[in-house]
């Protein structure tokens, strides 16, 4: 195992996550036994306080586990000046098979993480607090992917040895060798790109028509914006990245995160992870629509929601567009 401040600090905070995420699913099972809003029992005013502090450090200990997807990627990125044939972080994930896993559930519990924050969030806003065992229900789901999570990082940290030999990414991002991101990288182009911009223009017209008509609920708004996000992480290996490097044959994903591409890779990725939860967060928020003490601060929040995701699907293609026709590279056909 590689000692790093930055591993040791990964590692740490996986585990202080899994246990709050363990100490609120044990008590989740008490709301779900016994919570009755209605009651003024000693059980009940137990339960309220509990829940409050409960929730307010939960919202603490999932702001990290947002943060540490990026911890997780930079570190990464910084170690792969120890192993041979490594470039970028690319090849720091290869150096096991745990490595790609662990930046998947990375992904996977960063979504989760700010879904439940959303949820959270609009909970609060009411005075019978009705979303309770929903919120409580969705750690329970969250709970056993942040262990998984923290298993395979631990696994993968742990199997890191100085100076194994590891594959680059121009051979795992090349066309022809059968893998998920040779495939993504071989993907036809022009229609990647029509593909693209017309998932663009579809996430802005579902989002202007749910902010002039007060009676949409907003799936197909998240539907649009789910779509734009897989679509949008495609193209950035398909073609973007080649016009940023400004050769033709580097579909890598993460050398953009270096220093001589301007830390880039940040500017494309944070606004794409934001919209994909902020997306996702009007979808979810749509069931909620029905009931009466959140009557006004789903609505209110599902707008506010739209909003930061068009602004970050905005800021994420201008930033793209503008590496590709700004670009020096010219491809024919392209």
């Amino acid at each position: 195992m590689i000692i790093h401040p930055a591993v040791i600090a990964l590692i740490a905070g996986s585990l202080m996550v899994s246990v709050m995420l363990l100490l609120s699913a044990f008590f989740g099972v008490s709301i779900f036994r016994s919570w009755d809003i209605r009651s003024g029992s000693e059980l009940q005013l137990n339960l309220e306080r509990k829940t409050y502090l409960i929730s307010t450090l939960m919202m603490y200990v999932l702001w990290f586990q947002l943060a540490s997807f990026f911890l997780f990627i930079f570190t990464a990125d910084r170690l792969h000046e120890l192993f041979v044939g490594a470039m970028c972080a690319a090849g720091t994930l290869n150096v096991n098979e745990y490595g790609y896993p662990a930046l998947i559930l990375k992904m996977v519990n960063f979504i989760l993480a700010g879904l439940w924050l959303i949820v959270n969030y609009v909970d609060n806003r009411a005075y019978d607090y009705p979303l309770i065992k929903k919120k409580y229900a969705l750690l329970l789901v969250i709970t056993p992917f942040v262990f998984l999570e923290a298993a395979i990082q631990g696994l993968y940290f742990a199997g890191m040895k100085a100076d194994l030999i590891t594959s680059c990414c121009g051979s795992q991002f090349s066309s022809g060798e059968g893998t998920v991101a040779s495939e993504l990288a071989s993907l036809p182009v022009i229609p990647l790109k029509i593909a693209f911009y017309s998932s663009i223009a579809c996430t802005f017209m579902s989002g202007f028509i749910f902010l002039w008509k007060e009676n949409s609920k907003g799936v197909l708004f998240s539907l649009a914006s789910g779509i734009t996000f897989l679509i949008s992480i495609a193209a950035v290996i398909s073609f973007f990245s080649l016009y940023l490097y400004e050769l033709p044959t580097h579909h890598c994903p993460f050398c953009m995160l270096q220093r001589e591409y301007r830390y880039l890779g940040y500017v494309f990725y944070l606004p794409l992870l934001c919209a994909a939860v902020t997306g996702s967060g009007v979808g979810v928020l749509a069931s909620f629509r029905t009931i009466e003490s959140l009557n006004d601060a789903v609505p209110v929040t599902q707008r506010k929601l739209i909003a930061v995701t068009l602004i970050s699907y905005f800021l994420f293609s201008a930033v793209a567009t503008y590496a590709m026709i700004s670009s020096p590279l010219m491809l024919k056909g392209y």
